[in-house]
């Protein structure tokens, strides 16, 4: 038996990279999993490769997903765990950020989730509580210089889990986000170079970058009943580099 054995499991931006990595192991633990990604193809050949279902979605999109988290709910035959993780990166100056590219990066990081959370709520009342997690940064608590776009949508995300924890934690659900240091994924990879890697893994007490399945373990966990007591908390998964 599994952790989470009979959990029904949404995790969105799950095609690849960390969202891979924690459908891998929510649906290695038992947990019934539907993903959700943009890229049909890639989201369909990630399920196929873990035996689970999915749907694509375009979460800008907001009509779009409330029909399709309603679907994947009608799926799951209900709602334990949403896992929020889609999102994408920005870098550059605040003087040179096109407040175009702000707002995209404000709506796929933050405003989606908050999309998929009002779908979500209300199956996970219905089944008596759940397991919201969202995925924010390092980059949410160390001021991200240079990628302030980024940075400031993931300080939003630890703010809107806290705001979730407090308005739902009398119906058992639970929210907390995660903030990763640096992950080795494909997010990144075509600019990031060996010296890059190094200097990275230089902040560390433990001498390295994570792997998704760093970030994925502490997933499982905040995703399992072991984590009943724990809500509205920004988790860092950064190999020390953050220790507040």
């Amino acid at each position: 038996m599994g952790t989470l054995d009979g959990k029904r499991v949404i995790v969105t931006g799950a095609a690849r990279g960390i969202g891979r990595a924690i459908a891998a192991r929510i649906a290695a633990e038992g947990a019934k999993v539907v993903l959700l990604d943009r890229d049909a193809d890639a989201i369909a050949q990630t399920a196929a490769d873990l035996g689970v279902a999915s749907l694509a979605v375009d979460l800008v999109d907001v009509a779009s997903t409330r029909t399709t988290m309603r679907a994947a709910i009608d799926l799951l035959g209900g709602l334990d765990v949403l896992v929020n993780n889609a999102g994408v990166f920005l870098s550059g100056g605040l003087l040179e950020t096109d407040p175009a590219d702000w707002d995209r990066v404000q709506v796929i990081n933050t405003r989606s989730m908050l999309v998929t959370t009002q779908e979500a709520v209300p199956a996970m009342r219905a089944g008596g509580g759940g397991r919201i997690i969202n995925l924010a940064s390092m980059a949410a608590k160390s001021g991200g210089g240079f990628e302030g776009a980024y940075a400031a949508s993931k300080a939003a995300v630890v703010a809107l889990t806290r705001a979730t924890a407090q308005e739902f934690g009398s119906d058992g659900i639970t929210a907390n986000a995660l903030c990763p240091g640096y992950v080795l994924t494909e997010m990144g990879a075509d600019t990031r170079t060996p010296e890059m890697v190094a200097a990275w893994s230089s902040r560390s007490p433990l001498g390295r970058c994570a792997a998704p399945d760093d970030v994925a373990d502490v997933a499982a966990f905040l995703a399992g009943d072991a984590s009943r007591y724990m809500t509205g908390q920004s988790v860092n998964v950064t190999g020390g580099m953050i220790m507040h």
